[in-house]
């Protein structure tokens, strides 16, 4: 290998080929390959390239179309397949795909509000707000507001597979990554912030065990009240049949997400990916129930031995992706909480050059995987990033315990010499 060759993977070794100069560079040319491929993707889709056999919606359809129903003062047939059918082609065209509504109905309040407004108008008022919301958590947890931040934060491949599909990961990024943020400094505002998340409670599901090992309960809480009180408030405005409603739909809902109705090759979580790689769905039920174990157990670990805010923060994000029961591509948003943290804590003993080149990697291999493509290779992309994410965070965290456990066996010898 020459010498060039050498010097550069060294660099890359060290993490010092990352200046601030070549991320910029890097990050700008990756955000014009996106914008360049997302706005081919929005001519395909609106039948600009060639004509559509059937016209195309977004998921935000399904939100958009349930706020209608609550503001016409049905909000249960939100969980009525024919009647949110209609309702979603209202909105948009007739023979689109039905784009399912399983949230609880907490999430209505959301809808409601924005379904008052022209649909357009609705989506991007949706969308807007949730990735400022995003960036303006995200830059706080990355410790840079420069441009370059914005630059690579705006560069990250989910983003766009969000703002497509009108989806509602910015938000749910955004109220983890502020929830651990503020955890330190304000722990009631942190559990307002955990409690909202209960609009997709199986991302909250680590929650709990990471808040009670901690010993965070004024967080806990503050996290249990703000869930309470939103289901109260849905409840007291949308009445008990809408609960009952939604507690029907989701009894059956998981035999859409095993039957594939739902892509296995969308899905994040290691049920989806075994079920892509053929697995029957008694395999893969027994492997997600082994993966949520592990990754309740890191994080029980880390945050009862009370490392740094960082490693446990990045441990929690990226163990939830590998713990939840269903997670799509665009829920990985929430990796990029995990990844923040990572690059956050670059000073610390227990971190490693070459992570920050691990990380960097997973963003164009990101931009490369499609469902397309993996359903075509039976090859579980998301899957993997999730996990690859999960082992740099929990590796960190071994690195640290390791290292606290050597600092103590010192300090150990250190007192009985001096008896």
């Amino acid at each position: 290998m020459s010498q060039p060759a050498t010097g550069v993977l060294a660099e890359l070794r060290s993490g010092e080929w990352f200046t601030r100069k070549r991320v910029r560079v890097c990050a700008g040319l990756l955000l014009a390959v996106e914008l360049g491929l997302f706005a081919f993707l929005i001519a395909g889709t609106h039948g600009w390239i060639v004509p559509l056999d059937r016209p195309t919606t977004t998921d935000f359809a399904s939100f958009y179309a349930a706020g209608k129903l609550a503001d016409a003062g049905t909000p249960q047939l939100a969980y009525d397949r024919a009647a949110h059918l209609a309702a979603e082609e209202a909105a948009t065209a007739p023979g689109i795909e039905y784009q399912f509504f399983n949230y609880p109905p907490v999430f209505l309040l959301l809808c409601a509000a924005l379904a008052p407004l022209p649909y357009l108008v609705a989506f991007c008022l949706f969308v807007g707000l949730t990735l400022l919301l995003y960036l303006g958590v995200a830059r706080r947890l990355l410790g840079d507001r420069g441009g370059t931040a914005i630059l690579a934060l705006l560069a990250f491949p989910m983003v766009y597979w969000t703002i497509g599909l009108g989806q509602n990961a910015f938000l749910t990024a955004a109220l983890f990554g502020a929830g651990t943020w503020l955890l330190e400094r304000r722990p009631v505002f942190a559990g307002l912030c955990f409690g909202a998340l209960c609009y997709k409670p199986h991302f909250g599901l680590l929650l709990p065990l990471a808040l009670a090992a901690g010993g965070y309960w004024r967080c806990f809480t503050a996290a249990a009240f703000s869930a309470a009180g939103l289901a109260l408030i849905s409840l007291l405005l949308f009445g008990v049949g809408t609960w009952d409603a939604f507690l029907a739909t989701v009894s059956g809902s998981h035999t859409v997400y095993a039957s594939g109705r739902i892509q296995f090759a969308g899905m994040v979580s290691p049920f989806g990916a075994v079920r892509l790689m053929g697995g029957s769905i008694g395999v893969a039920y027994t492997v997600q129930a082994c993966a949520s174990l592990i990754a309740a157990a890191a994080v029980v670990v880390v945050w009862r031995r009370g490392l740094s805010m960082a490693t446990r923060a990045a441990v929690l994000a990226s163990a939830t992706l590998v713990a939840a029961p269903l997670s799509l591509l665009y829920d990985l948003m929430l990796a990029s909480i995990a990844a923040l943290w990572l690059l956050r804590d670059r000073s610390s003993i227990a971190t490693r050059g070459w992570e920050i080149g691990a990380i960097a990697a997973l963003v164009p291999a990101l931009l490369l995987s499609s469902p397309m493509l993996a359903e075509k290779w039976h090859l579980p992309l998301f899957p993997f990033a999730a996990l690859a994410l999960f082992a740099l965070a929990t590796g960190r965290a071994l690195r640290e315990l390791t290292q606290r456990g050597d600092a103590d066996a010192r300090f150990g010898r250190a007192r009985e010499s001096a008896a």
